[in-house]
């Protein structure tokens, strides 16, 4: 049977607190309160910088079992290096503690800038080169740089396949070639809502969708409207249904103004997908509270 899993963008933010976590809970029950309300969680803190094993030893043990996290690829090899030599940084990536959440551990993620244009052969390169299960992801992981030496994780425990999702932002990849080469990969290609700022690409091109849903009318900041949720509860179903029914991830990132797991809750609801305890809308509070920057911004 297929999966639908859907979630956050990251928990760590500042004007959620007393909105959707509750007032006084500590900051480090965060997580663990937020996967008693959702199935999976889009990690983006490893989208800035390298994590650490014991950090992710700490999520999978804050989650329940059967929860997914969702990884987000290093913007160093995105956005810095943008695909060029990136063999020693993908292995740095892998063995700075993903493989840590085992069976918890669903698609992971890589965001393309949209400086970053449609240039099939280095798009190619990269793709040939990510390890399709974890065993071949540890063995690529061995080739990390040696000052990552003492803090990194080469193991694992059990051969499980791996996933990847690929968002992009360039107009030049809504391109017949891109899509070809999605497919001919089988690496799903990122719905992604994002108030018309950049390409919303739907096309089968996997065993499983990923949506990212950041905004529909303003990036970041805005809500979805009962409407605008029956109708992504209605591309998820046809998602779901198709000839050859398929897993569906949904992340919403809407989270500066705590849209998100209120979002996310409805959605589960449209849906009838059971995601634990059910969140009470506190949304009625967020105009009186001074919108503030969120503590982690991962787009």
């Amino acid at each position: 049977m297929s999966e639908i899993r859907i979630g956050i963008s990251g928990w760590r933010y500042e004007p959620w607190r007393g909105v959707f976590y509750p007032e006084g809970l500590p900051q480090r029950a965060e997580l663990e309160y937020a996967a008693r309300h959702f199935n999976s969680i889009e990690i983006n803190g490893s989208f800035y910088s390298l994590q650490k094993p014991e950090l992710y030893q700490r999520w999978y043990d804050a989650t329940p079992p059967g929860f997914v996290f969702a990884v987000k690829g290093g913007r160093f090899i995105t956005h810095m290096k943008k695909l060029r030599d990136v063999r020693e940084a993908l292995a740095n990536f892998l063995a700075s503690g993903v493989l840590a959440l085992d069976d918890k551990l669903g698609p992971i993620l890589w965001q393309f800038p949209e400086s970053l244009p449609c240039d099939i052969e280095r798009f190619d390169a990269f793709f040939k080169l990510l390890p399709r299960d974890t065993r071949a992801a540890a063995k690529l992981a061995r080739e990390h740089a040696p000052w990552l030496a003492d803090r990194a994780l080469t193991r694992v425990r059990t051969r499980r396949p791996l996933r990847y999702a690929i968002e992009v932002r360039s107009l030049t990849c809504v391109d017949p070639a891109f899509i070809d080469l999605l497919r001919e990969h089988k690496l799903a290609c990122v719905v992604a809502d994002t108030a018309g700022k950049w390409p919303l690409l739907e096309q089968d091109t996997a065993d499983f969708m990923y949506a990212r849903l950041h905004g529909d009318k303003r990036l970041y900041v805005s809500g979805y409207s009962p409407r605008a949720i029956a109708a992504w509860a209605e591309r998820v179903k046809a998602w779901r249904s198709g000839r050859e029914p398929r897993d569906v991830y949904v992340y919403f990132d809407n989270d500066a103004k705590v849209h998100a797991p209120f979002d996310a809750a409805a959605l589960a609801r449209a849906l009838g997908v059971t995601m634990g305890e059910p969140i009470r809308n506190k949304r009625a509070r967020l105009a009186r509270r001074r919108p503030l920057r969120e503590a982690i911004r991962g787009g």
